[in-house]
């Protein structure tokens, strides 16, 4: 069984979820914190890391006792190369879930095969999970249709590709109208 490894980008909650904020959902900061920590629950028993630019998240990390990687990357594709760089030497499959999911469950007991897994958003467009070999000199492509930016790396590192377009894990928070589903 191989050594896997769970990372949560998280940026400061003060920040996060802007296009709820500028909505004018309430107590988005909250809502952030909630899902987050239900997200890191669900990594157990798996090992798990909250990668950040925030200080703050970083303390929200050590309260829940997880390991934390303080990052200068100031987007989420830095983010989570340089928590990939950092955890290879110990780890030989790395999980990258979103903070945002609204059902997490399961998280810790999943085992993704061989290659790359792109588990997509509801949309099939946006990456919510993506589990690949933590030694890969792979590039990530969070944003605008990552899912297939993905894809198109993994078959550019001649990895095979699986892709779950139906999954619990497939509903993250991002705007106004994915609260009411």
């Amino acid at each position: 069984m191989p050594t896997r490894h769970v990372v949560v980008p998280l940026k400061d909650f003060s920040l996060a979820k802007s296009r709820l904020r500028n909505n004018g959902h309430q107590e988005t900061e909250a809502m952030v914190r909630q899902l987050a920590t239900a997200v890191v629950r669900a990594c157990a028993p798996q090992p798990c890391t909250i990668v950040t630019e925030s200080l703050s998240v970083r303390a929200f990390a050590e309260d829940l006792g997880i390991s934390s990687l303080l990052t200068t990357a100031t987007d989420l594709n830095g983010a989570v190369s340089d928590a990939r760089d950092a955890l290879r030497a110990t780890c030989e499959q790395l999980i990258v879930v979103h903070g945002d999911l609204r059902n997490p469950s399961g998280l810790g007991s999943w085992e993704p095969g061989p290659g790359v897994t792109i588990v997509t958003d509801h949309h099939g467009t946006g990456t919510n999970v993506l589990a690949l070999d933590c030694a890969l000199p792979f590039t990530f492509f969070y944003g605008p249709d990552s899912a297939a930016r993905h894809e198109l790396e993994a078959r550019r590192l001649e990895q095979t590709v699986s892709i779950i377009r139906t999954s619990p894990w497939a509903f993250d928070i991002d705007e106004l109208s994915d609260l009411e589903k």
